[in-house]
């Protein structure tokens, strides 16, 4: 069995005050998606006013993934050794800043050093949510804890289109990027206060005796991040090429995606919590592997989606899409933190962030690519045959592990 935390923080709090920590992170990953959504969303009007190519979009998709890749386990490693406080505030900041200057890109090159930027503060997202999860609520509660904490992401991609179109609308796609920075501050002063708290402070490494994590040799290690990272690529495909998808083999307006780009995150939203449940409540060996197989049956849907008549069922089976791939992410997460001692928990969920980033780093252009030649069937069903190799890997390496 992993260590456990020698002190017992989540305990500190009952009822409805044990799940603020969580709460916060909550809201953090929600401005986070906020910021990174708000280049997919306006990228059709972007991608017109500047003249950049689909090829070339998707470039500055894998500036931010990339840095994000980097990133994620360094703030991982920096989140578990340094504390929640600190480290979060730093990371906000540079992000709040990196998304304004968004505002004053005008060509690629700027585009790819602001999303790069970017992306190297969001890096701090998840392993600060995991973080928090593992330090402030019993082992119990940590499946529905993970939903909460990493549910903003998905929630901030519901109610980005709602909130920033009307601000594109009124003044144009720059002052949506002063609006993203603005959030971050509103953010940080919440934070000033919440990490206050007793169970805040405690930094992990004085709590606990170092015990083995994640290594290079490790198959433990490698199941996780195939199911995270693979089984997870339809999110990022739906996330930053569904505007274009809808906008020209579909024909839709800007306005008309704005209205309706909440639709396949709900899924995603709707995903954290049920997985989340499920994990708390049939957590173990036979649970992952029943329930990431059913991922991976429901994932084949996303295949469908350049066959179908339509906008709306083209959304209908985008939503399936996110709702299966929170499942890859919340089940993944579960194991590792199944077979891991908490202390590694930052870096975790920086490892397994990380690793979906740098497959989307690597995607993306090529995607972008398929766009461009309006080879829309191949990039969907690509984008579908992936997870099925992610839950192949994950299968194989963990089944190994249990037997070895």
């Amino acid at each position: 069995m992993p260590a456990q935390l020698a002190a017992k923080p989540g305990d500190t709090g009952k009822g409805i005050g044990r799940w603020i920590p969580a709460g916060s992170m909550l809201a953090v990953s929600l401005i986070s998606y906020i910021d990174r959504n708000t280049l997919a969303l306006l990228a059709p009007t972007i991608l017109k006013e500047t003249g950049l190519s689909g090829e070339q979009y998707g470039y500055i998709i894998s500036a931010f993934s990339i840095a994000y890749m980097l990133a994620n386990p360094v703030w991982g490693r920096i989140l578990d050794r340094a504390g929640l406080r600190r480290g979060m505030t730093v990371a906000v900041c540079c992000w709040s800043l990196a998304s304004v200057a968004h505002a004053f890109a005008g060509g690629f090159w700027s585009f790819f050093a602001a999303r790069g930027a970017l992306g190297f503060g969001e890096g701090a997202t998840f392993p600060g949510g995991l973080r928090t999860v593992v330090q402030t609520l019993p082992r119990n509660l940590r499946g529905r804890g993970l939903a909460v904490a990493y549910s903003g992401g998905s929630l901030g991609a519901v109610v980005t289109p709602l909130i920033v179109t009307p601000i594109f609308l009124w003044f144009g796609w720059r002052g949506a990027f002063w609006f993203t920075g603005f959030v971050g501050l509103v953010w940080l002063g919440l934070w000033s206060i919440v990490s206050r708290r007793e169970d805040m402070r405690h930094t992990p490494l004085t709590l606990v005796a170092r015990t083995p994590g994640p290594g290079w040799r490790d198959r433990k290690a490698w199941a996780f991040v195939a199911a995270y990272a693979l089984g997870a690529v339809p999110l990022a495909f739906v996330l930053y090429s569904a505007s274009l998808y809808l906008a020209h083999p579909l024909g839709q307006s800007q306005s008309f995606i704005g209205k309706v780009m909440w639709i396949p995150p709900l899924g995603w939203e709707l995903g954290y919590f049920v997985w989340g449940y499920l994990c708390d409540r049939r957590a173990g060996s036979a649970g992952f592997e029943r329930m990431l197989g059913a991922c991976t049956l429901l994932n084949l849907a996303f295949a469908l989606i350049p066959l179908t008549p339509g906008t709306w069922p083209a959304l209908g089976l985008m939503f399936v899409a996110m709702f299966v791939s929170s499942g890859f992410i919340v089940l993944s997460v579960a194991y590792a933190n199944s077979v891991y001692a908490a202390e590694h928990a930052g870096l975790i969920a920086g490892l397994g962030a990380g690793a979906w980033s740098a497959v989307v780093a690597v995607l993306m252009p090529i995607f972008g690519r398929l766009f461009d030649g309006r080879h829309y069937a191949a990039a969907f069903w690509i984008a579908a045959a992936i997870p099925v190799a992610g839950y192949g890997l994950w299968f194989g390496l963990s089944r190994d592990t249990a037997q070895s």
